[in-house]
């Protein structure tokens, strides 16, 4: 097909849409959701389009072919989307694009890929993952400890495939899904048996109109519709959390976590020792023998553990699991040590609150690489340990203003790169034995590399070619 800018329409299937009722969703974007709805749509009956206006990934393309699936690529063609009985919108595509304001005002219904997913989902159970830091490391470890303790059970969402493809393909007793802000967006009847918020710090305010108010509510939504038979695990030292728990209502049980106060039922860290406690069941572990070293993956492992409490994973397996876990790429992973100074690559970690933690982390002088497409960022919040742990930022972004303004008066040396090489080869000319170089960018990726991901083995290829 090459890159034509097209209508593609299978002649076995073009007859087949002018003659069956079937109910109209176009579903927008061709990424891992998009495509994934679509095989799920087509399987329960839909009359499905894709529209993408980007051209589309050749393994999506060749999905798409195979399923006979009706798509375009390179534009939107607005007549036939207005069409729709429904609208699938993938996460990546913004409120205020033009056609999204279309759809809205013509009153045809918007859902998300996990809506879909959930609809058709059947008996199947949910774990449901989101916050601004930790949703990542704490679904890995949840489906980690799941798997590990013999429940039938996939990793989907933002981490793994897409959740609607898993139900479609290979359906599950229970899925384990990391949930962003703009998934829960969309949701109109989603229901998470466990839902699970890590923290809320200030992120894609570019999405929310540069209202925290507002990102905050998207991130409660993933408890709106649950009942009094599910479970809300929550981390109760987060400040937001703390301040705006009391604003929504909700129906599920609580399960807080916390360092500070030893709740009844919940998580606690005092002295060294985990207890997790929920329904029964009551778990004792000690810290000291987590995979995961910081205080940040304490909390992922309390999260983690008060899930498979309540699911009922058994306390041996548990330990076992917590015992065993790795570390996943782009998040806090070490790459190599050269001449003494120590590289980490911490790609992933796309706001402020992230490289805090990496920061609070760090127990040697660290040069930090900053830098990509700023979402609204308040550096101030990493001031203190900036100040504290950081002898030199090399910034790695188009645009770097912000980052100069905000610690020119912190940090005695702020050097401007743009690309992987040349920030690993300034940071390694900046650096002397017994330093860490820290890439956590603070910021979004798109500016120079195609997502985080790009970035992170970027910067680990440079590193290995010093």
């Amino acid at each position: 097909m090459g890159n034509q800018k097209s209508i593609n329409h299978p002649p076995q299937t073009r007859k087949d849409l002018r003659t069956k009722s079937m109910s109209k969703l176009v579903i927008l974007g061709a990424g891992e959701s998009g495509v994934g709805a679509a095989i799920l749509a087509v399987k329960e009956g839909y009359q499905v389009f894709v529209s993408d206006a980007g051209l589309i990934l050749e393994k999506y393309k060749s999905i798409l072919a195979e399923k006979e699936i009706e798509y375009e690529e390179g534009k939107h063609s607005e007549e036939r989307i207005l069409e729709a009985d429904e609208v699938m919108k993938s996460p990546g595509i913004p409120e205020k694009s033009s056609l999204v304001i279309k759809i809205r005002s013509s009153g045809i219904p918007v859902i998300s890929e996990i809506e879909l997913a959930y609809r058709h989902k059947g008996g199947s159970r949910i774990v449901g993952i989101t916050g601004s830091n930790g949703k990542t490391t704490t679904t890995s470890m949840t489906y980690h400890i799941c798997k590990h303790g013999g429940l039938d059970c996939a990793m989907v969402g933002n981490i793994g495939i897409s959740f609607a493809k898993q139900v479609a393909e290979d359906p599950k007793q229970w899925y384990i899904a990391e949930i962003s802000s703009f998934q829960l967006d969309d949701i109109k009847e989603f229901r998470p048996d466990i839902a699970i918020l890590t923290n809320i710090t200030e992120d894609h305010l570019d999405r929310y109109e540069y209202k925290f108010e507002n990102y905050i509510r998207s991130k409660f939504s993933i408890i709106k519709n649950q009942t009094k038979t599910d479970y809300f695990i929550f981390c109760a030292d987060d400040p937001t959390i703390k301040q705006h728990i009391k604003k929504f209502s909700f129906q599920s049980n609580p399960l807080p976590y916390t360092m500070q106060k030893e709740p009844n039922p919940g998580g606690f860290i005092r002295n060294g020792q985990m207890s997790l406690q929920a329904g029964n069941e009551t778990l004792k572990m000690s810290i000291y023998d987590f995979a995961l070293k910081g205080i940040h993956n304490q909390y992922n492992t309390l999260a983690a553990g008060l899930a498979a409490v309540t699911i009922g994973i058994r306390k041996d397996k548990i330990r076992e699991a917590v015992q065993s876990f790795e570390s996943l790429e782009h998040r806090m992973e070490y790459v190599s040590t050269v001449r003494g100074v120590e590289f980490i690559n911490d790609s992933k970690a796309t706001n402020v609150n992230s490289t805090w933690y990496a920061l609070e982390s760090m127990q040697k002088p660290v040069v930090l690489i900053l830098g990509g497409i700023d979402k609204g960022n308040d550096y101030s919040l990493i001031r203190d340990l900036v100040k504290e742990k950081v002898k030199a930022i090399v910034c790695m972004g188009l645009d770097n203003r912000k980052i100069h303004d905000a610690f020119q008066n912190d940090v005695p040396v702020i050097v401007n790169t743009g690309s992987a090489i040349e920030a690993v080869k300034s940071s390694f000319q900046l650096a002397v034995k017994g330093d860490i170089v820290l890439l956590s960018p603070a910021c979004a990726s798109f500016d120079l590399f195609k997502n985080y991901e790009d970035r992170g083995n970027q910067f680990k290829e440079a590193v290995r070619d010093l």
